[in-house]
């Protein structure tokens, strides 16, 4: 457990420092156009990496079971939350996904997908008995799932909300769920959120786009496109770092949701395969620390935190080399800026604590069984 808890924290802490490089480099042509300086949005993200810094620590400390007692509170203050984004922002073209306060801007689906892990991992715990009854036991758990991908999907927010809606399932699923249930509702929501898509044109126009490239074999689009080409720019071992082509403008969102392309070009399929192993290893450090907690609560936080954090990953990856629509979503701890990387960068905090209480608890454990014996 120890060093399961070593592993994760330090590669964590490369794929930040990789999202930092990377960031700097992809960014400086769209600062320099854009806003005359060409470390306008390197510093921006320097910042919300010295707080995603701060967050991995408070959460490495908070002991993981205080949240359990708090999990309803974060979870009714969340949905609020996301009922007051979509109120505030209606009409405001391009900020329905943004909540201000006192100044402060942040996504709250950035928040809310950690939040109800936290509270189906508590719910989890507590109606272990009675998950095979549908009323007692189950439908609390989909009711708030479901409150929580409604309301991110009318903001709207797809991708997301399919996102956390798969997270929670698996997860619910793993922690003893029928079977039969979860396909069920797996079957029903994707019916459900297909018809949601198609009522918005731009989700709309993604579907058909990507069917179309599908069937004729051509890319998605010209930004898939862009984003092929830097990958297959990088061959074996990259450009090198700074020396990327297609971030001087030619690839929209290249520090963002496309910077796993950039990566490819400058580091090189040597580079982008290290990235997807480090991936691989953190989200098998948490599913491990997961198998080891005693406790059911700190066993599904923990599954919940490593699952999420790997379908992420491996959806922007594919979204970058076409095999997904586009979607927009960041690629963890690496995409520039916004909230993600704080929220991600906390999670992780939690998942360490969980390996390190229960590393802890072990100990105590076999001291009172030496005394004992």
């Amino acid at each position: 457990m120890k060093k399961l808890v070593v592993v994760l924290f330090f590669l964590t802490l490369i794929l930040i420092l990789i999202g930092v490089v990377v960031v700097l480099t992809a960014s400086s042509s769209y600062s320099e156009f854009n806003k005359s300086d060409s470390f306008f949005l390197f510093k921006k993200h320097l910042a919300k990496v010295l707080l995603a810094l701060l967050a991995l620590m408070i959460g490495a400390i908070i002991p993981y079971e205080f949240y359990r007692y708090l999990s309803k509170y974060l979870m009714i203050s969340i949905v609020i939350i996301l009922i007051l984004t979509v109120i505030m922002n209606s009409g405001k073209k391009g900020a329905e996904r943004w909540f201000s306060i006192w100044g402060f801007e942040f996504q709250p689906v950035d928040i809310a997908k950690v939040i109800l892990i936290i509270h189906l991992a508590n719910l989890l715990d507590k109606k272990d008995e009675y998950l095979d009854n549908l009323k007692i036991g189950y439908l609390p758990l989909i009711f708030w799932i479901l409150i929580v991908s409604g309301l991110i999907i009318i903001q709207p927010n797809i991708s997301n909300a399919i996102l956390i809606f798969l997270t929670s399932m698996i997860l619910i699923y793993v922690g003893g769920a029928p079977t039969k249930y979860v396909f069920g509702t797996l079957s029903i929501f994707g019916i459900s959120a297909t018809l949601v898509a198609l009522t918005f044109t731009h989700s709309k126009t993604r579907i058909e786009t990507y069917i179309n490239a599908l069937i004729s074999g051509e890319p998605i689009n010209l930004q898939v496109l862009q984003a092929l080409v830097s990958l297959g720019s990088g061959g074996i071992f990259g450009l090198g770092v700074g020396d990327s082509k297609q971030n001087n403008l030619f690839l929209p969102e290249a520090y963002g949701d496309f910077i796993f392309s950039i990566l490819g070009e400058q580091f090189g399929l040597i580079g982008a395969l290290m990235v997807i192993m480090i991936y691989l290893t953190v989200t098998l450090s948490g599913v491990i620390i997961a198998k080891k907690v005693k406790d059911k609560f700190g066993q599904m936080l923990a599954f919940g935190i490593a699952i999420q954090i790997g379908l992420y990953a491996m959806v922007n990856m594919a979204v970058n080399v076409g095999l997904f629509p586009t979607t927009g979503l960041p690629l963890p701890f690496i995409s520039y800026g916004g909230t993600s990387i704080v929220f991600n960068s906390a999670a992780v905090g939690i998942l360490i604590n969980i390996g390190i209480s229960n590393y802890l608890k072990e100990i105590e454990r076999k001291k009172a069984n030496l005394e004992f014996a």
